[in-house]
């Protein structure tokens, strides 16, 4: 896998100790390095420490650390792109992408998302009931909400237009019904869990393509709570009993691979890993296995 960064991010949304944060160093003990054997691993992303309280500027769980990551990964990710590289994002959760799209967009002109998540993740800031800005991030991309944003983040947003969106992997409804969110399935292209299990490759081709047809180049996200409970343990959405079947590692590998081998991606994040439900390593493992199974396919052809 050549012109690959590998930038761990040691944040967690939710302000825990470890959790999200400690991905980064579990997936390397579980190899991550020699599993992708021609990726750059560059330093990791670090913040302040957590604090799983409600900030006082606009109200975001941890949110000093939350504003560091996001021009954090703001600034790497378009060093990368500058450089022509790839920058793959472990870590973290999916706050990640108010710094990774916002950066594509400012390098490419206008910027595109695959999605690939169990949650729609449109809540908006008036709505939210936990102030965690991965339940808000695409509703803040498209610009739906961001006036009480700080202005670090504010000044970035929107970053997507409704049209250069494909979501796929959704199962959140009665997520969504208990805390009276509505879906944007009406004005995003949305391929849900049954649809997307049902027919992984093609499903993820069509999102890829209407994605890359909107913009030079676009982003890719994978949120693992988008598999099943009996596949991956360390992620609390993940085992939610009010979700319905989430995917299996198979076909989240042909998801990936499809999308990645459809060009004009310009990196890939992946996060949700919670290092507090893993404590044999076991699920660090399979990530990293998925990523090399996939790595053949992660560098994508040239924007424009």
């Amino acid at each position: 896998m050549d012109c690959v960064d590998l930038i761990g991010l040691c944040f967690d949304g939710s302000g825990r100790a470890l959790g999200q944060a400690g991905a980064p160093s579990r997936f390397r003990d579980a190899g991550l390095a020699a599993a992708l054997p021609d990726a750059r691993v560059a330093s990791d992303i670090v913040v302040s420490e957590p604090d799983a309280t409600r900030g006082p500027l606009a109200g975001f769980v941890n949110e000093r650390a939350l504003l560091e990551m996001v021009d954090a990964v703001y600034a790497r990710v378009r060093a990368a792109l500058g450089a022509g590289r790839f920058p793959l994002l472990y870590g973290g959760d999916c706050a990640a992408l108010l710094g990774a799209v916002p950066a594509v967009r400012d390098a490419d002109g206008t910027a595109g998302l695959l999605f690939v998540d169990a949650h729609e993740d449109a809540t908006t800031m008036e709505e939210s009931t936990t102030g965690e800005a991965a339940n808000m991030e695409v509703a803040l991309l498209l610009g739906m909400t961001a006036g009480s944003a700080p202005e670090s983040m504010r000044s970035r947003l929107p970053a997507l237009a409704p049209e250069a969106i494909a979501m796929l992997g959704q199962r959140d409804a009665n997520y969504r019904d208990e805390i009276g969110v509505s879906s944007i399935a009406d004005r995003v292209l949305l391929h849900g869990a049954e649809e997307v299990r049902r027919d992984p490759e093609p499903t993820a081709a069509r999102a890829a393509a209407r994605v890359g047809a909107q913009a030079p180049g676009w982003w890719l996200h994978v949120d693992l709570d988008v598999l099943d409970a009996s596949a991956f343990r360390a992620c609390g959405a993940a085992g939610d009993p009010s979700m319905p079947e989430g995917l299996t590692w198979a076909q989240l590998t042909q998801v990936t691979r499809t999308a990645l081998q459809a060009g004009f991606c310009r990196g890939w994040s992946i996060g949700v890993y919670n290092a507090d439900l893993d404590p044999d390593g076991r699920d660090a493992q399979r990530v990293v296995s998925y990523l090399a199974e996939v790595a053949t396919s992660a560098v994508a052809a040239p924007a424009g």
